[in-house]
């Protein structure tokens, strides 16, 4: 066999399983994601946790560990919500995407993995505290719907940026972000 005919051979082949890998990805449902991430609370904190005290009751949370993903063997680079959060969003250490305190923004021009997940058809969201720099509660890329507020917010009355909107809520600041999240999760995003 000619080494040309054995190139085109293997790379006829090749292309042959990628066709048939593609095929069979795309014939895959789609799943959908959800990144819960709460802020300052130990670990074992969960009502599922084995070392969570007794009076603690999270029914709802311990419900998505036992139907969903629970990282057991987590960590952060950093001990501060918003390097961490800058972690998590970029998978970039920190002395990469430079948020090294809770006032520092995010630099421009930083690319964030949900505008991956845009890349591929995915409807995403962003709702609740950005907190990566004290004065900005702006859009950032990679989310379709945002809501989000300035620093670390209020607990009560907040205002909060939908889309560019700012608009103030009456209660308490963490239900008001819930119920946002599931409006979006249950109407406001295309369906599947």
């Amino acid at each position: 066999m000619t080494n040309l005919r054995f190139a085109c051979l293997a790379g006829a082949s090749l292309i042959a399983g990628l066709l048939v890998r593609t095929s069979m990805v795309a014939a895959t449902p789609v799943q959908n994601v959800v990144l819960i991430l709460s802020d300052d609370h130990r670990y074992d904190f969960l009502g599922f946790h084995e070392r969570a005290p007794r009076f603690l009751q999270t029914p709802n949370l311990d419900r998505m560990a036992r139907e969903g993903a629970h990282l057991a063997n987590a960590f952060v680079s950093t001990s501060l919500c918003s390097p961490s959060r800058a972690s998590i969003l970029t998978g970039r250490y920190m002395h990469h995407h430079r948020v090294v305190d809770n006032q520092r923004p995010v630099p421009d021009g930083t690319w964030f993995f949900p505008q991956h997940l845009q890349g591929q058809g995915f409807q995403t969201a962003f709702v609740g505290k950005w907190h990566m720099g004290h004065d900005h509660d702006e859009p950032r890329p990679g989310f379709n719907y945002w809501a989000s507020f300035k620093g670390q917010g209020t607990y009560s009355d907040p205002t909060i940026n939908i889309n560019g909107t700012r608009r103030t809520f009456e209660g308490y600041n963490a239900d008001i972000l819930t119920d946002i999240a599931v409006q979006w999760l249950n109407h406001e995003r295309p369906a599947d």
